[in-house]
């Protein structure tokens, strides 16, 4: 295997060969045209993140700037949208699901290093996929760490460390991340009751 298959397949792998550099050198010099474009250049900016991201709709937002390692590994749902300066580490698969919101300054980690300080000299690392799930809302300065699944409808508070899997349907929040509450009818009756949008 090379170590592009064993990074995604999840096996110790060594990022340091040629082709691996190449595709990361490719994600930065698309994320620099990227990111410096001019803000009213929405569709130029979209059509750029389609070279990179496996983008499942038409419907999609990142604000700049937005990094990645190799964008290949970054599936986007349709009407995602994602605040300033999201950082993707995307050495293993990144599945985000439809209609997620990710807020600013949040980073998914798929890439890991060895505990052994030898091994990390030696340049061996590993991958873990993410995926988060429909509906999602990721708050800002979020981190989420490698192997881990957000579930459906879920809500991740600000300045959250995810490092386990987070179930369907909760809030949750801290460092490290755990469940708070599970949401129900009673936040939909809260916004009802509380809130008054244009037209209602």
């Amino acid at each position: 295997m090379t170590d592009k298959e064993k990074m995604i397949a999840g096996l110790p792998y060594q990022a340091n060969g040629e082709l691996l550099f190449k595709e990361r050198q490719r994600a930065k010099t698309i994320l620099q045209r990227f990111n410096q474009l001019h803000p009213e250049k929405i569709r130029e900016r979209k059509g750029l993140l389609k070279q990179l991201l496996r983008v499942k709709g038409g419907r999609f937002l990142i604000e700049p700037p937005f990094f990645c390692d190799y964008g290949y590994n970054i599936q986007l749902g349709d009407n995602v949208y994602a605040n300033y300066h999201l950082t993707i580490l995307d050495s293993a698969p990144v599945e985000i699901g439809d209609d997620v919101l990710i807020g600013p300054h949040v980073s998914i980690f798929t890439a890991g290093h060895p505990i052994d300080p030898q091994l990390r000299v030696e340049g061996w690392e590993f991958a873990l996929p993410v995926r988060i799930g429909d509906r999602a809302w990721i708050g800002g300065h979020t981190v989420i760490n490698p192997g881990v699944s957000i579930g459906q409808n879920t809500v991740i508070g600000s300045g959250a460390v995810v490092t386990r899997d987070i179930p369907d349907n909760v809030v949750a929040a801290g460092n490290p991340c755990r469940v708070l509450r599970e949401i129900n009818d009673r936040d939909r009756e809260f916004y009802a009751d509380n809130l008054r949008y244009p037209g209602s």
